[in-house]
């Protein structure tokens, strides 16, 4: 990552200064843009309340296999499981996830328990081979669940080195494969074009009517823009549609992530910032998760949790667009929700004492009251350090 990044064009800095005008009102997790546009001025903002946090043992060993890696989450309301997904490249075992159960009330948050476990497969029903092994790897990273048609749909990021593409895939609850569905040439990894390697297919949403899925960048593909700065936010990151019954692409826009929040130390070490899951709110709107890490800090201060809201019916439609050139598009708009720093430290009600690796973002039961549970849970990269947490909140809208 340059030490002196390019200036940011006219159309970034603005949309720099939209989303990093937040101040003092994040101490609630809940803040605004300073400009909204008129869709999402007219609503007031959702907010969250954290209603507790669950912990899996690191590197736990469930039928046959090391729990871990989980980048993806979804829930099934008519059997109450959570389909949780590794994103093992088949490295330790083969592609997979899990199953499990929640208990889950208005002031408590039980402990999840595995119920299964199963692998992906390939349309010739073997499991995926690890990256040295073959080309067509499964670098999963999230899972959605089709009530309709009793399936799974997931992601994978591919594999920049063995020329795995991006992949949209489609799975049986048997981990049998349904189908790949077609993206465009764009997301294949080129030269000087295409995806960043570990920057790909980061985020899935479903449609409340289940005939549309969301897909999201991580990153700006090459051709884009740069990746985000301590100084500047990085090129936009393209949020595709798909319509499921056909399997064709239909529309595309573009979302800027913001800025690293903070220096790593020492200077040159590792920081990103990025997307990592989104969620249908509504069938126009969409909750957006940006992660960010900075190495040399502490499990709080190191890692950033952020909580955005945009409108799909904002922004150019840049699926026509092989370049996204600064004045030659509009990137949608969007609002934060929540920054999960407001949860952490001393305050009222349950505080969290470290943030980790979010990935994995779903809508869960709804509580008593009538409003719905938001649950997140954690990506621990099989890393000792790390921990594999899951948190639920109260979600009023």
């Amino acid at each position: 990552m340059p030490c002196h990044p390019p200036p940011a064009t006219a159309a970034l800095e603005l949309t720099r200064r939209r989303v990093l005008g937040y101040g003092a009102a994040a101490a609630l997790g809940l803040t605004g843009l300073t400009r909204p546009k008129p869709a999402l001025a007219a609503l007031a903002p959702p907010r969250l309340r954290l209603i507790g946090e669950a912990r899996l043992p690191h590197r736990l060993q469930f039928q046959g296999t090391t729990v871990g890696g989980l980048s993806g989450v979804d829930y099934d309301e008519a059997s109450g499981l959570y389909y949780l997904l590794s994103d093992d490249g088949s490295n330790i075992n083969p592609a997979r996830f899990y199953t499990a159960r929640l208990s889950l009330e208005t002031e408590r948050l039980g402990e999840p328990v595995l119920m299964g476990v199963t692998a992906l497969r390939q349309a010739d029903g073997n499991t995926y081979p690890a990256a040295l092994r073959g080309i067509q790897v499964a670098d999963p990273e999230a899972i959605r669940w089709r009530p309709a048609s009793q399936t799974l749909l997931w992601t994978s990021e591919g594999h920049a080195l063995t020329g795995a593409a991006p992949a949209l895939r489609e799975s049986r609850t048997d981990g049998t494969l349904v189908r790949e569905l077609a993206l465009p040439a764009m997301f294949d990894f080129q030269l000087t074009r295409g995806p960043r390697s570990n920057r790909a297919l980061e985020g899935l949403a479903l449609s409340p009517d289940g005939r549309q899925a969301w897909i999201a960048m991580e990153g700006a593909l090459r051709q884009d823009g740069p990746l985000p700065t301590v100084q500047a936010p990085g090129g936009p990151c393209r949020v595709t549609q798909l319509d499921l019954t056909s399997g064709k692409v239909v529309r595309q826009i573009a979302y800027v992530p913001d800025a690293i929040p903070r220096a790593p130390v020492p200077p040159a070490t590792q920081a990103d910032n990025g997307v990592t899951e989104i969620l249908m709110l509504d069938a126009d709107r969409m909750l957006v998760l940006e992660r960010a890490y900075m190495a040399g800090h502490d499990a709080l201060s190191g890692i950033s949790l952020r909580l955005y809201l945009i409108d799909l019916r904002e922004g150019t439609d840049t699926l026509n667009l092989a370049t996204l050139q600064p004045g030659a598009y509009q990137p949608v708009a969007k609002r934060l929700l929540a920054d999960f720093s407001a949860f952490t430290g001393a305050g009222p009600g349950p505080r969290l004492a470290r943030l980790d690796n979010t990935e994995g973002m779903c809508w869960g039961p709804r509580l008593p009251n009538g409003n719905r549970s938001l649950h997140f849970i954690s990506d621990d990269n099989f890393n000792s350090r790390q921990i594999t947490q899951w948190l639920a909140f109260e979600f009023f809208d």
